[in-house]
């Protein structure tokens, strides 16, 4: 097993068409353990304490401290469909968190009739007397249409400087086709105020026929995002099917090909759509082939690793390590399979306050790693 996984990642290494970057044995590292036990850990958002908010995936959002104490879970969360890849997924904070208090959650939500759909929902977080709450939970989004599926939810959360909220959704898997039209939220990046509703400069605004939160379509299923701290723009990096997982920089009303175009196949080996380029159609910044399942995205900006101050990290599921990437403006110059030896799924990355990186693994006894310089940190 151990021998098809690094396999694996040694042809996703030769496809990604990239020199290899610096070695991790040149940087130096090491893995800690902060807290374990945790079921499916999904997302992760620092508090301004240097806490951790985590999602579990079958529906509780937990409070790690900074000695790794695990809190009970935090009350008010919303009813998820716990599914296969569905149930409570990311966790971000309110740019004026330390004024409102107000922490955001993605899930599947249940809607009836075995359908389900992802989700965002907001509530203040309230502690007091050694309990949390969630506070006044209200839906600020709902994907539409909603579908019969346990896939392809996306949902990662991202603010931008300018304090709008990115979601990206997936396709459902069954519904791939409407990743294509602008009538649905499936395949795309939402962008929508913190409040719910649409800036009034979204692309598709007044355009007929289409949502108006609609930011950008032509997406698998991104289940990693953030925003380029030297550009102030978002990336975002998608799971394709056998093969054709991408990185993109999805602008406004820009169209990113999938299902017509992917440098990815079917599960059963057939083709998919036309190709891997059409005109009218954006390419990937980056792309994997064969697939190394990505999920959690990192722009690195600390103190900690010097040598690694603007470069990106990637958690991989199938690939079971970080990918490590230099980039060269908007370009991947060099790309590096890290933490090999663990042997583990890696759902999200974080940095921490302390600059160090933070890994959720994804398992049903999935741990909250940190990784720091091997001597020192």
């Amino acid at each position: 097993m151990r021998l098809l996984a690094m396999l694996s990642i040694v042809l996703a290494a030769c496809s990604s068409q990239v020199p290899a970057g610096p070695s991790q044995a040149a940087v130096g590292v090491k893995v800690e353990t902060v807290a374990g036990g945790l079921e499916f850990p999904w997302g992760m958002a620092f508090l301004p304490d240097g806490r951790l908010l985590v999602t579990e995936k079958a529906g509780r959002l937990r409070i790690v401290d900074t000695h790794g104490t695990v809190s009970p879970p935090v009350a008010g969360v919303p009813a998820v469909d716990y599914d296969a890849q569905g149930g409570l997924l990311d966790v971000a904070l309110d740019p004026d968190f330390a004024g409102n208090g107000l922490v955001y959650l993605s899930y599947a939500e249940p809607r009836g009739n075995g359908t389900n759909a992802t989700a965002v929902a907001r509530g203040r977080l309230v502690e007091a007397g050694g309990d949390a709450r969630l506070d006044g939970l209200t839906v600020i989004f709902r994907q539409q249409p909603a579908w019969e599926s346990h896939h392809h939810f996306g949902s990662r959360l991202v603010f931008a400087p300018d304090g709008r909220l990115f979601v990206t959704t997936g396709d459902r898997y069954r519904g791939r086709e409407k990743a294509q039209t602008l009538d649905n939220t499936l395949g795309k990046v939402v962008r929508i105020n913190a409040d719910g509703s649409v800036p009034a400069d979204n692309p598709f605004v007044g355009t007929s026929g289409a949502l108006p939160e609609v930011w950008s379509y032509g997406h698998r299923n991104i289940q990693g995002a953030a925003i380029n701290p030297a550009t102030g723009v978002l990336w975002t990096v998608e799971h394709g099917a056998r093969g054709g997982d991408e990185i993109n920089i999805p602008r406004a009303g820009r169209n990113h090909g999938w299902p017509v175009i992917t440098y990815g196949r079917d599960y059963s080996g057939l083709k998919i759509g036309e190709g891997t380029h059409k005109a009218g159609m954006e390419q990937p910044v980056h792309y994997w082939d064969p697939s190394i399942a990505p999920s959690g995205m990192l722009f690195y900006t600390g103190n900690l690793f010097p040598q690694w101050r603007g470069h990106l990290f990637i958690g991989a599921l199938a690939g079971q390590h970080l990918a490590h990437l230099t980039l060269d403006g908007d370009k991947v110059a060099a790309y590096e399979p890290l933490l090999t030896d663990l042997e583990e799924r890696i759902r999200d990355v974080e940095q921490g306050p302390d600059g160090a990186l933070y890994l959720l693994t994804d398992s049903d006894e999935g741990r909250l790693l940190k990784v720091v310089p091997a001597t020192g940190g």
